[in-house]
């Protein structure tokens, strides 16, 4: 085997197995934890209501997302253990535990009693499971994207790699196929009632069959090689962070390629569905069928722009993946905005809503306890009524004292003052004043749901997709570039590190942080600044100090 200039590649480098086997085992079960890990992120509000009904359900809706990313914030500790593991005993033998780990665990999702049933142990023990789940994510991606590139001749290793790209996309998928079929089958009642958890129990099977496969793979020449000549590290950890050679391309990668990367992941395969669902109010089935076929598109984009990145490289790809997003996010949700829900889109262009209030009369709409009623000032109670539902609104400052108001167009309504009115008088002066504003609400055109006659589901789908484009620019050769970046003896740990504190924190707690920001803002789209920024900075760092890794000889 040569690497496509005639040059001989090293003996260890010639597949001692099958290629297409290593990277469809590879794949095959990385799409299935991702499989496992997204379905909580899909079913997130059947979630909240069975685990977190003892709150309120705007706050139960963000406390199951705040557990969603708590399986991402162990990801990084995940990484450590599994990737030390890796690097002293080996790839194969890693990521098949950390397989059975989280297939264990999801399976467990789908049998665990509700709050309704045993209280607060419910919530618990799902935080204990989703922190197990994160743990073994942690392991696993690392294992699999060092075993696939270090069976790659050098010419190619971009597009090997990318069929491990593709897994993370296309086990949102196998997820969104199974809940859209469940649900379907079952109706949304039944779905509502149990059949949420059936895609959890379908996990079993799932994991018996890829550990078979997995099960047949040996281990990676590179590491065999190593082992053989006594060349594997005692002390990976030591090595990768202790030593400020190897560390600082720890943080390079991770400030200057897997931040960005991962806002911008995050932001085009989960937010633009929570943002569908949740903000423009399109149903949960609609949403589903529509992110599908969007995946289903880009998806192969994965595999072109590894192949692309064995030719012009993996830096300009990633960086310009990165800056399109910086640059593209407020348009293309804005568009969505229009083509999705186009009554919100024109309520809010010809009876804007804003909200007239001395700030520090303001508290934060988000209470992650579930126990602030938000009525014991006027300001709080508009800005609750209005967070309930979805609605946009703009905050303009007034003098200290003032009532606050809510103005939907040119009309303006006063809250009620909670100084001058107790117990059950309030309660009604807060019942009159949302009926009052719902009815304005209505009659200015701000419609309760998006009407499924008015989707403009061409353009949805076109958005989506551009949105799913860009995550395969920065995703798709990202993992030949962290390969590349690190030395053999303890690449597992080094790249598993910042690849997941990146997408573990950078990324897993990006629907949570969007979420609240437009909470306390009260503009929908103001959320959209974290992916933006973080973008952008990587950009700057990347062009500054991410080396170029491409053809890089990964045997040392």
């Amino acid at each position: 085997m040569t690497d496509g200039s005639g040059t001989e590649l090293p003996k260890h480098h010639r597949a001692t197995q099958n290629e297409k086997l290593v990277i469809a085992a590879s794949s095959l079960g990385t799409v299935f934890e991702w499989y496992d890990f997204y379905l909580y992120g899909l079913l997130a509000t059947f979630i909240s209501s069975q685990f977190f009904s003892g709150v309120n359900e705007t706050t139960g809706f963000i406390l199951a997302l705040a557990a969603f990313a708590a399986g991402f914030a162990v990801r990084p500790f995940g990484a450590l253990v599994f990737g030390r593991i890796g690097d002293l005993v080996g790839r194969k033998n890693t990521f098949l535990v950390t397989m059975a780990i989280m297939g264990l665990s999801t399976f467990a999702v789908g049998l665990l009693p509700s709050y309704a049933q045993i209280g607060v142990a419910a919530p618990v023990i799902l935080v204990g499971l989703r922190l197990l789940q994160g743990l073994a994510l942690g392991g696993e991606y690392g294992g699999a994207a060092t075993y696939v590139a270090e069976h790659a001749p050098n010419n190619r290793r971009g597009l090997y790699t990318s069929w491990i790209q593709t897994t993370a996309t296309l086990g949102l998928f196998a997820a969104l196929l199974v809940v859209i079929g469940v649900r379907r089958l079952m109706g949304e009642d039944g779905f509502a009632d149990w059949g949420w958890r059936v895609p959890f129990l379908v996990s079993m099977i799932l994991l018996l069959v890829s550990m078979w496969i997995r099960l047949q793979l040996a281990e990676s020449p590179v590491f065999q090689k190593m082992k053989d000549e006594g060349k594997t590290s005692k002390a990976p950890l030591t090595e990768a962070f202790g030593r400020w050679g190897n560390l600082r391309w720890v943080l390079v990668a991770l400030f200057g390629a897997v931040a960005g990367q991962a806002v911008v992941w995050y932001t085009g395969q989960f937010y633009a569905l929570f943002f569908l669902e949740k903000t423009l109010k399109v149903d949960g089935a609609t949403t589903n069928v529509l992110t599908a076929i969007a995946l289903a598109i880009a998806t192969p984009a994965f595999v072109f722009f590894g192949w692309l990145s064995d030719r012009i490289g993996r830096k300009p790809i990633i960086l310009t993946g990165c800056a399109l997003a910086a640059i593209g996010y407020f348009p293309l949700f804005s568009a969505l905005t229009v083509a999705a829900n186009p009554a919100l889109a024109h309520a809010q262009a010809i009876a804007p809503v804003a909200v007239v209030a001395h700030g520090d009369d303001c508290s934060v709409q988000f209470d992650p306890i579930g126990k602030n009623r938000f009525d014991s000032r006027s300001c709080d109670i508009v800005k609750a009524f209005l967070a309930k539902g979805g609605v946009s609104y703009a905050n303009v400052e007034a003098p200290a004292g003032t009532i606050a108001q809510v103005r939907i167009g040119e009309r303006t309504i006063a809250a009620p003052d909670p100084a001058t009115v107790f117990g059950a008088a309030r309660k009604e002066a807060i019942a009159a004043f949302q009926e009052e504003t719902g009815a304005a609400l209505k009659a200015a055109g701000y419609p309760a749901s998006a009407d499924p006659a008015a989707i403009d589901t061409v353009m949805v789908v076109a958005i989506l997709t551009v949105l799913v484009l860009l995550v395969t620019m920065v995703y798709g050769p990202i993992a030949a570039l962290l390969v590349e970046l690190f030395p053999s003896r303890i690449r597992y740990t080094s790249m598993s590190l910042p690849y997941h504190i990146g997408n573990g924190w950078f990324g897993g707690f990006l629907p949570t942080i969007v979420f609240a920001m437009v909470a306390a803002t009260g503009d929908i789209y103001y959320g959209l600044w974290y992916p933006i920024i973080v973008a952008a900075a990587t950009v700057v760092i990347g062009l500054v100090a991410l080396p170029e890794t491409a053809r890089r000889d990964i045997d040392q």
